[in-house]
């Protein structure tokens, strides 16, 4: 018992911030709804993990190449009506109603990684909105953002176990395709974010980082312990 109260006294001293659900609803010039976790406790620690996912959401909205700052969330929202009206003006006899849907969630938590995923959908005229699923990997005791270089130990190892996986339980089973064909011609290619799981890690390519749109997003986990040696951090 001694023992056990020692680990929970551990594990609580090192746990610096908790999340709470924050959420934006506007319907009356566009659709939009944003629901992401908000960390709170220790200040430096919540104020930098809330800074990174503000900060993408802010851009979320953003239809310029060039990246919004030093904006709040409520000013991006504001200005993404801004523009849809003056759409309308140019455009009056369009039906389009321009949408943004952001929903996120705490994936994984330990005392080496905070795993969060925003997935979005922004949809502003075309064929189709676009959506993308991000994974936000932070370091629990700084609140700093592990790059994937600071997540993975062996990149060249995992990256054999990822594209193995890949051909036997995504390639083979639904699309019967080379590799090559869906990474545009190249050779295998990690995804540009890596999550984590109480199951394992999240392998998730988005629409054109791997085959088509109309193959949408493609998901899969591999357990830790096919992978954890290759792994600084879960």
């Amino acid at each position: 018992m001694l023992a056990l109260a020692i680990v929970t006294f551990s594990c609580k001293k090192d746990i610096k911030v908790d999340f709470t659900e924050f959420n934006i609803e506007a319907s009356e010039d566009t659709e939009i709804s944003i629901n992401y976790p908000k960390a709170i406790g220790d200040d430096t620690v919540a104020k930098l993990i809330n800074k990174t996912l503000e900060s993408y959401i802010i851009n979320q909205t953003n239809l310029e190449e060039k990246e919004l700052s030093n904006i709040s969330v409520g000013d991006a929202i504001k200005r993404f009506n801004e523009e849809f009206n003056a759409f309308k003006k140019n455009f009056p006899d369009s039906s389009q109603k321009w949408e943004l849907l952001i929903d996120g969630e705490v994936t994984y938590r330990s005392l080496e990684v905070i795993c969060i995923a925003l997935n979005s959908y922004v949809d502003t005229g075309g064929a189709h909105g676009n959506t993308n699923v991000r994974f936000f990997n932070f370091n629990p005791t700084t609140g700093q953002l592990i790059s994937k270089e600071g997540l993975i130990d062996d990149i060249d190892a995992l990256s054999k176990i990822i594209a193995n996986s890949l051909k036997a339980n995504v390639l083979a089973k639904d699309y019967n395709q080379p590799m090559e064909d869906f990474f545009f011609g190249k050779g295998f290619q990690l995804p540009e974010t890596i999550g984590f799981s109480d199951e394992g890690l999240i392998i998730l390519y988005n629409p054109y980082e791997i085959a088509s749109y109309a193959q949408g997003i493609i998901e899969f986990t591999i357990p830790y312990e096919e992978v954890s040696s290759f792994l600084k951090v879960y």
